[in-house]
């Protein structure tokens, strides 16, 4: 299995997980979501943007290592 297919299979899991949390709860996410980022300052979007684009590149570093 090389690497575009782990991508492929990760992003298509992960859009078919946030979907279906949408299509189930789509109010109940809205509240969330609303309620999150207005309480949210604009430096502690920014602060977890990063978080989320270390974590993701961890996961993939790791992915790819485990491959080789």
């Amino acid at each position: 299995m090389n690497i575009g297919a782990i991508t492929l299979i990760a992003l298509g899991g992960a859009l078919a997980i946030e979907g279906a949390a949408w299509a189930i709860f789509p109010g109940g996410l809205r509240r969330l979501y609303l309620d999150m980022v207005s309480e949210m300052g604009e430096r502690d979007l920014h602060v977890s943007g990063l978080i989320s684009v270390f974590i993701g590149m961890v996961l993939l570093f790791l992915g790819v290592n485990l491959l080789s």
